[in-house]
This record gives structure tokens, C-alpha cells and sequence, in this order.
């Protein structure tokens, strides 16, 4: 594996965050209470432990909010108007934020995924190679979060990024290209995405 931080300069993190929580009651994910602070914050101190340096958040529902609520200090923070057109609008906004910056890659995640922490993220941090790298976590085998995109990538995500679909049919062009990376013995890839799930949260 690569020495993660010898990658500072080269991987930034691209966290989305700008979902409403429509099947939460209109709870914005990123303000979730996780461990007595906002979830955001959590997902933002992953991609930090696991070796990014420059970190992108997207943000999106009640970002005003988020601001003031959520120590983000030293991320840049993006925000994206059209949210409300899912996770494919942050995407496109989340990589042009990074145009012109010098890094050569993203490292992908999701706010709401708090079962996936640092060690699943260095692993595939560390499988970046250069601009052409297509990294992604895997769960016995199933590609997951997150996601690396080498930025000789990033134009042609941006240009299939619709709607709640993100990256996914990029990804599904150019799979033989996709190096996995298994994560399972290190995360579990749930979402926060109803009431219910709700209790994996601390």
C-alpha cells in the first residue's frame, strides 16, 4: 500500500453532504446528531484520519445551518443550489470545485454512511496510483463507498451524473478499469436513509 501521506497533495476528499433527508422528515443528513456533534463533522474527521489534507463538502439542505452548527474548519465548502436534484448535481458541483486546485484525484464519500471510518478509506486512498485511477470499496465483492476518481476521469462523470445516480453509470462504462478494494473485514456500508436507520447512530 501506498504511504498514505505521502498522497496529501495529490487526493483531495470530496464529501457529500447536501441531501434533505426527505424520507427522515426533512432532517438534513449532514446535522444528524452522531456522537454528540453533527454527522458531518464525523464524516469529514474520516476522510482527515485517513490521510486527506484538502477536504471539498458539498453542501446543499439547510446549509446555513450547517454552517453555523458544524466545526468545518479548513474544509472548503461548495455549495450546491440544485440539491434538491440529487446526489448527481453534488457530484458535478463537488468536482468543479476542485478544477485548477492541482490534485490529481477525489477521494468520494457520503455523509450518511457512518459505518464506513478511516480504515476503509485509507485502503482505498492507498490503491491511487495516478490521474487515470478508478478506485472503489467493495463489500464481499459489491462495489461501494467510497470512491476514487482519478481526474483524467472527472469531466466524464460530471457529463453522466444525473439525478440520485451519481457516478454509477461512468462506473458502469469503464468497470474492467475499476480496481476494488475489499473493505468488509473493516466497515459496513449501511445509509441513513429512513426512521429506522436511525439507530445506528450514537
Amino acid at each position: 500500500m501506498t504511504d498514505n501521506q505521502d498522497l496529501q497533495g495529490d487526493v483531495a476528499g470530496l464529501l457529500l453532504a447536501a441531501g434533505g433527508g426527505r424520507r427522515l422528515g426533512g432532517r438534513p443528513k449532514a446535522l444528524l446528531p452522531h456522537r454528540g456533534r453533527p454527522l458531518v463533522e464525523h464524516a469529514v474527521g474520516v476522510l482527515r484520519a485517513a490521510g486527506c489534507e484538502r477536504i471539498h463538502v458539498v453542501l446543499g439542505a439547510a446549509a446555513d445551518e450547517v454552517r453555523d452548527r458544524a466545526r468545518l474548519d479548513g474544509c472548503v465548502l461548495v455549495d450546491n443550489p440544485d440539491w434538491a436534484a440529487g446526489m448527481g448535481s453534488s457530484l458535478r458541483a463537488g468536482l468543479a470545485s476542485l478544477a485548477g486546485t492541482g490534485v490529481r484525484a477525489a477521494l468520494v464519500s457520503l455523509v450518511d454512511q457512518p459505518g464506513i471510518g478511516p480504515a476503509a478509506a485509507a485502503r482505498v486512498l492507498g490503491a491511487w496510483q495516478d490521474e487515470t485511477s478508478l478506485v472503489s470499496a467493495a463489500y464481499a465483492g459489491v462495489r461501494g463507498h467510497p470512491v476514487l476518481f482519478g481526474a483524467a476521469h472527472w469531466a466524464g462523470i460530471a457529463e453522466t451524473a444525473t439525478g440520485d445516480r451519481g457516478a454509477r453509470a461512468y462506473l458502469k462504462a469503464h468497470e474492467r478499469e475499476i480496481r476494488l478494494v475489499e473493505c468488509a473485514d473493516v466497515a459496513e456500508p449501511y445509509d441513513i436513509d429512513t426512521e429506522a436507520d436511525l439507530g445506528h447512530l450514537r
